[in-house]
């Protein structure tokens, strides 16, 4: 039931302000004077400008999902069609319905974080307005990623993200950024060739680029062998930016390079941009190809979920010299296992859990990469032995309130129930319990049980973390060289007296969580407790949806 009657026209209004507006915003910001608020200086003027762009948008999404017709969640909504290529049949193709609208609500939000954030603490590097611009255009194109109905447009707004989030690792990363952001930029565009080839040979060979008529056919209009190239091409390119296990090299690199906010968006939004390309166009748009690789899918989902979890246990181990962003980004490659995992199952209860576990991806992981950034200010490093704290500095210590807001982060990525990474993982392993008809189902109850030990091992390495950052378990100064204790004792306060004297049990404290970080973290934390307790608000939006979708747009 909608809550607030707004006309189709107003919606309409909005969908398009909300794709266009940060884009317009990137231009303002590089003007010699900004149309921002004022500030105190250039810098602090351009920032409150990017600060009231994403805000505007923000408000925006959310006066849309107010207006969306929860009634009808499988109707696209807030449309807009308007022919841009005639000799192509291209069109701007704009819309939501249930599954696009949560996406574009935490990219809205997300996005405003990190501009709050980044108002407060600006990482070093060049111009503030260049950073700002950077933003904008990345957070346009994941919106339009989002809300566009054209394969050639989709293609674009897909690309469209590439080279600010290239600038953002290059410019304002730290250590090995070059390395990490040439990894990153060509990673993803090798994966989006082959990705075009297919988007265009289904174009051709159906005679439309509109995804909402080629969902609506259901394949019906194309061969099975036009299919299965289809989602083996558009597939591998999708499966990069996921990222899926064995394509997934580039993004622990990345995350470990990138500034706080760069890991928060790449993992809260780029990454979702891959699978849900899954969703919206190879499951309904070629379903008989999807059939013929889902339990390949589905296998390689399930390695990449013990394998991202083996991963983050080595980095956790004593004595592994892991960073807690190497840790948290080889995390993202087993959760986005189980989104994979239950988009190859086929089946209602599948996809809807691989769409709630996107949003608790997006919502956990973005706030474990804040928190992760905000410890390594505190401590200049993300090292987990000096973080462990090998002269007693454990963060419950030091910094009472940030250590348990991380270790309320972690037990939420762990999965535990009623918070929001329970249900996804839940659903996706119910869909693989009972996968849908022509696949095979002793095969998916092998991926099923196999992924149900991967939340074991999150459930290992997670509070291995909690016990050795918050806690302060640390490594005995027996395995560790005199230059592996140098950074610990710099976190720490250091001995004094003679030699062989017993050190300080003082321990200086750290700043605890300051204001501007609680109002950014607040709005994360709510939400996965929300989403935990109360999942059918996400779900009542994208099981309608998803039941239309793979009954190929009937209802």
């Amino acid at each position: 039931m909608t809550v607030i009657d707004i006309s189709a026209s107003v919606m309409q209004f909005l969908l398009a302000f909300i794709v266009v507006a940060p884009l317009l915003g990137a231009v303002a910001a590089l003007l010699p004077a900004p149309p921002g608020l004022r500030g105190k200086s250039p810098d602090q003027a351009v920032l409150r400008h990017g600060v009231t762009v994403t805000g505007a948008v923000l408000i925006a999404a959310i006066v849309l999902a107010v207006g969306f017709d929860h009634d009808h969640p499988a109707t696209m909504q807030a449309t807009t069609d308007i022919s841009w290529i005639p000799a192509l049949d291209v069109r701007i193709h704009l819309g939501i319905d249930g599954i696009s609208l949560p996406l574009l609500v935490l990219t809205a939000l997300l996005t405003f974080l990190c501009a709050l954030y980044s108002y407060f603490k600006l990482p070093a590097g060049p111009s503030p307005k260049a950073f700002v611009a950077l933003v904008l255009v990345l957070e346009s194109g994941t919106l339009a990623t989002f809300a566009v109905l054209d394969l050639l447009l989709f293609f674009l707004a897909f690309e469209m993200v590439l080279i600010p989030m290239y600038f953002l690792i290059a410019r304002w990363g730290g250590g090995q950024r070059q390395a990490a952001a040439w990894k990153f930029i060509l990673y993803t565009l090798l994966g989006s060739v082959v990705m075009l080839l297919g988007l265009l040979l289904v174009g051709l060979k159906s005679g439309t680029f509109d995804m909402v008529a080629l969902a609506t056919d259901n394949g019906r209009g194309l061969t099975t062998s036009v299919q299965v190239i289809a989602v083996l091409a558009i597939g591998l390119g999708l499966a990069v930016k996921t990222p899926m296990w064995p394509l997934h090299s580039w993004l622990p690199d990345a995350h470990t390079a990138a500034p706080t906010v760069g890991s928060v968006l790449l993992a809260g939004v780029l990454l979702k941009m891959g699978t849900y390309g899954f969703v919206r166009i190879l499951l309904p748009i070629a379903p008989d190809g999807m059939r013929t690789f889902a339990p390949y899918l589905a296998a390689f989902a399930v390695v990449g979920i013990v394998y991202g979890s083996l991963a983050c246990l080595a980095l956790a181990r004593t004595g592994a010299k892991g960073d807690l962003k190497r840790l948290i980004a080889y995390s993202s490659v087993g959760h986005m296992g189980f989104v994979l995992l239950g988009i190859a199952t086929m089946t209602p209860t599948g996809v809807n859990g691989a769409l709630f576990a996107n949003i608790a991806h997006g919502l956990i992981t973005g706030l474990l990469f804040f928190l992760v950034g905000a410890v390594k200010d505190r401590y200049g490093t993300a090292d987990l032995d000096t973080l462990a704290g090998a002269t007693g500095a454990a963060l419950y210590g030091r910094a009472p309130r940030l250590g348990a807001l991380l270790a309320f982060a972690a037990v939420a990525s762990l999965g535990l129930p009623g918070l929001a990474g329970f249900w996804g993982e839940m659903l996706t392993l119910f869909g693989a319990y009972s996968p849908a008809e022509g696949l095979s189902r002793p095969a998916f109850r092998t991926f099923m049980a196999i992924g149900a030990f991967g939340t074991l091992l999150t459930a290992a390495y997670m509070l291995i973390v909690v016990r050795r950052v918050c806690m302060g378990e640390h490594t005995p100064h027996s395995r560790l060289s005199p230059d592996d204790r140098a950074p610990q004792a710099a976190a720490g306060p250091q001995p004094s007296g003679a030699a062989g004297a017993r050190p300080a049990t003082t321990t200086p404290q750290l700043a605890d969580i300051q204001t501007y970080e609680a109002v950014t973290w607040t709005p994360l934390a709510a939400l996965t407790v929300l989403a935990g307790l109360w999942p059918a608000v996400l779900l009542g939006l994208t099981d309608p949806a998803v039941q239309q979708l793979l009954a190929g747009g009937k209802s």
